[in-house]
């Protein structure tokens, strides 16, 4: 099965880490976050990988030149940043034979069963996580304080994990250019073809910024992650 990694972000946010290394090679958990989304997908079937890269590609060339991870793997240089939309219409003759495939963004870390994404009649569907408040939360009964919770899990708060399944349905809505999440999706929930499943027991967490990277390398010490 194929699988595509979205690895053409600049990771602006993530600097001085990203100013030699592309953002998917940011080191979490002592492995390159791409290393750690590769080995979680073959877990689940997923041998084949098309990686998009914008910046610093010759970087993730090398690497996946060097480490074996018994998977074959395509590095699709782009020569200019097209977005997530355009970045997925731009290896459509690679995916438009496939029944199905994955898509992820380069640079989340989660343990999620893909196998449980189901499409049914919808051209994607989005796999979606609880939101982590990024503030502790106090709670309240007559006037007194009762308890302090340290930045839970808001329980009827969902957001989009960066991880899709999709089936070629999808090309006929994307830009050559933009963003999936703005220009797409939008469309397809008009044409009601975009499903989303919950998951409400697994690891999720973004690296938008230095501190997230910190806050992971902390929970790959005190939590099972994979």
């Amino acid at each position: 099965m194929k699988a595509v990694i979205l690895a053409g972000g600049f990771g602006k946010r993530l600097r001085p880490l990203t100013d030699t290394t592309p953002k998917p090679l940011v080191s979490v958990g002592g492995k390159p976050i791409m290393e750690w989304q590769i080995n979680w997908l073959k877990k689940y079937g997923y041998d084949s990988f098309i990686i998009t890269a914008s910046y610093l590609p010759e970087k993730i060339v090398e690497f996946l030149g060097h480490k074996k991870l018994g998977v074959e793997s395509e590095i699709v240089i782009e020569k200019e940043a097209l977005g997530t939309g355009g970045a997925l219409k731009n290896v459509e003759h690679m995916l438009k034979g496939e029944e199905e495939f994955l898509m992820v963004n380069g640079d989340n870390i989660t343990n999620l069963n893909v196998g449980e994404i189901k499409l049914g009649k919808n051209a994607a569907a989005l796999a979606l996580t609880q939101l982590r408040s990024p503030y502790g939360i106090i709670n309240t009964e007559g006037g007194e304080i009762t308890s302090f919770v340290e930045k839970p899990l808001l329980e009827n708060c969902w957001i989009n994990s960066g991880v899709y399944k999709m089936t070629p349905k999808i090309f006929g809505y994307l830009p050559n250019s933009g963003a999936i999440e703005t220009e797409t999706f939008p469309e397809l929930v008009k044409h009601k073809l975009l499903g989303g499943v919950k998951f409400h027991d697994c690891y999720w967490h973004g690296t938008d910024n230095v501190k997230d990277v910190e806050e992971i390398n902390k929970d790959f010490t005190t939590k099972k992650i994979f």
